[in-house]
């Protein structure tokens, strides 16, 4: 009882969020809602079901190394994704304009969700350091700064088309996360 009230308080945004441990392969995904790197909201319900899969993808920053690998194996993989019935999202503390400035460098292909205040993180027990930070990059030959609202960790999970979670990799390797995903879609299948 005392698990599903915590679910349920970090759906809706009451109680204390999950621990890392307590969402598990089998659980129902939390739902959720974002905004997207167009600034308008995103919302997991119009994604999940109907034979859909979603993936989520906690990234700690735009623009560093191993989360631009990261997002690039997703941006080349994406059309497998998309024929097996995947829909991928990655999630940081970034704002929607460093997503925006991000998509564009690296001619990203899927959504980017702005969670500057951990919200979507600590739904999945995501571990989430609320401290503010900024990175210089350059952009269309310019410096722009990148703010974020805090940083989580690099945890990936899939949400099968029954809204369960499928997938929770903890110990995610960045460059290959794509192909990890593909091989359990595949098995899934």
């Amino acid at each position: 009882m005392l698990r599903v009230l915590a679910v349920l308080g970090c759906v809706f945004g009451f109680g204390q969020a999950l621990s890392a441990a307590d969402l598990e392969v089998g659980d129902a995904a939390p739902k959720f809602s974002a905004l997207d790197d167009t600034g308008e909201t995103w919302e997991s319900s119009n994604h999940v079901g109907n034979g859909k899969m979603l993936v989520v993808y906690f990234y700690p920053a735009d623009m560093t190394g191993g989360c631009t690998k990261q997002a690039c194996g997703f941006r080349d993989d994406m059309k497998k994704l998309q024929k097996a019935g995947v829909t991928v999202v990655g999630v940081s503390g970034d704002t929607v304009q460093n997503h925006q400035w991000f998509k564009k460098a690296e001619n990203l292909n899927f959504t980017l969700l702005a969670d500057p205040d951990g919200r979507v993180a600590k739904a999945f027990g995501v571990p989430f350091n609320d401290k503010d930070q900024q990175i210089v990059r350059t952009v269309d030959g310019k410096e722009v700064v990148l703010a974020r609202g805090g940083t989580a960790k690099r945890w990936t999970f899939l949400i099968g088309p029954d809204g369960k979670v499928a997938l929770k990799n903890t110990k995610v390797k960045a460059a290959g996360d794509s192909q990890a995903i593909l091989k359990k879609v595949r098995e899934l299948q």
